[in-house]
């Protein structure tokens, strides 16, 4: 089974661990729109793409015995280092080396042991921009400080999606959009025209994985079909939705089936890696 998770951050670096455990062609289309922390401070800096979240679902995907893996998120605390990882400085070392985003994302997959393909979203960094009530937000760290979102954009208004990003959801017989925050992370990959353009043309199963709870203040008050309608306002149009059987959601109306099943780990936080497989197998039988 050929098998795509779109989105950003731990959200995606979960979907991709559990999708690893089920199918042997995997693919990561991550978003390049992070502003804050250690990828903003770098990207302020080197005027490269953010690549936290990058660096996650390399990791996800990573032989665990590689030394590198090892020291990956190793997060400096002393000097101008204070706050890095050893990943982000790696990724944009290489990306000031070689101007090129995906080749360098590919150079530390092989170094790591990568086992499937992880690609940015777009060919370069982009900005994330917010319509809401009070008029536009403008970066992710802004946008996700909202609680008025009605849409997302991306500067350049244009940007290219990655070939190899768009032949895989073409060719895909899944893709898991989400869990993650719905426009910070998940949407923020999605707008990119091609991959909206890819996930439209697919004949592939697409399931949306909704979050375990509200992300404040981003999506506080949002129902489930307010999530639903958020994706397909911005072209994005699952075939089903899979909740947590515990969540608020699972027992709200929506315009799409659900699925509903244990999907939490024990503190009831994070999706568990093998409950989430678990139901990604019976998605597709």
């Amino acid at each position: 089974m050929k098998a795509v998770a779109v989105g950003g951050g731990h959200g995606t670096a979960v979907s991709l661990r559990a999708l690893r455990r089920v199918c042997d062609d995997v693919t990561g289309v991550v978003s390049v729109a992070d502003d804050g922390g250690s990828s903003g401070r770098l990207r302020a800096m080197l005027d490269v793409a953010a690549v936290g979240d990058l660096r996650k679902c390399l990791g996800a995907l990573a032989d665990p015995q590689n030394p590198l893996t090892q020291s990956f998120e190793h997060r400096f605390s002393v000097g101008e280092l204070n706050g890095h990882t050893v990943g982000n400085l790696l990724l944009v070392g290489l990306i000031d080396a070689t101007g090129n985003l995906e080749e360098s994302v590919r150079a530390v997959a092989q170094v790591m042991g990568v086992k499937g393909t992880i690609v940015p979203a777009s060919c370069e960094g982009v900005v994330l921009v917010a319509t809401t009530e009070e008029g536009d937000r403008r970066g992710q760290t802004e946008v996700m400080r909202s609680s008025t979102i009605r849409r997302i954009r991306l500067e350049p208004a244009n940007p290219a999606a990655p070939i190899v990003a768009v032949e895989a959801i073409e060719r895909a017989d899944l893709v898991l959009i989400g869990p993650g925050s719905l426009f910070t992370s998940v949407l923020a990959a999605c707008v990119v025209p091609g991959i909206t353009q890819a996930l439209s043309g697919t004949r592939a199963r697409k399931v949306y994985v909704a979050n375990l709870r509200p992300q404040v203040p981003e999506t506080e008050g949002f129902t489930l079909q307010d999530h639903v309608d958020a994706l397909e306002r911005h072209g994005v149009a699952p075939d089903v939705v899979l909740v947590d059987q515990r969540s608020l959601y699972a027992t709200q109306p929506c315009s799409l089936e659900v699925h509903a099943a244990d999907l939490s780990g024990r503190n009831g936080l994070v999706h568990d890696v093998q409950k989430l497989a678990e139901a990604v197998v019976a998605e597709v039988r």
